[in-house]
């Protein structure tokens, strides 16, 4: 997916708003899910997303998303953003993202999802430690559970 950065998408500053990169990422992301599930999908998380660059004003903002491994109803999907500058063909990497989503069937409940056979080093690469980052957001999920319920006592 590639766009012109235009003024009404930067700030004050003349660098793209942040969340307007993060709303690119997960259309991106939930095309991929979509196309590889072949099934309506929603976002379930986002891992952190750094910012590694402004974006500005003038340039094109490029992602590329691609499901990098499933797990029974559940998949992650990995988001890379790059900046070109049109003038001089100069492209930046400005950040990366993991963001899982669940399939859903006709009833709106999850539905199983082919798993991932990756094909290209980076895909087997992203496919091989994806187990490690599904356990942490498992974690993170639970931390965040039992800090929202009140303390029994």
């Amino acid at each position: 997916m590639t766009d012109l950065v235009l003024p009404p998408d930067t700030n004050n500053l003349g660098t793209m708003f942040g969340g307007r990169v993060m709303a690119y990422v997960d259309k991106i992301a939930s095309i991929a899910g979509m196309r590889h599930a072949r099934r309506t999908v929603v976002t379930a998380s986002t891992d952190s997303f750094d910012f590694l660059q402004p974006i500005r004003v003038g340039e094109a903002i490029r992602l590329e998303a691609f499901v990098t491994w499933t797990h029974r109803t559940s998949m992650e999907v990995f988001v890379k953003i790059e900046t070109e500058n049109l003038m001089t063909g100069e492209v930046k990497l400005n950040g990366t993202s993991y963001l899982t989503f669940v399939a859903l069937g006709d009833d709106g409940r999850p539905v199983p999802v082919p798993p991932v056979i990756p094909e290209t080093e980076e895909e087997k690469w992203h496919h091989a430690t994806a187990p490690l980052r599904y356990e942490m957001r498992q974690r993170r999920r639970e931390e965040r559970k039992m800090r929202s319920s009140p303390p029994l006592v």
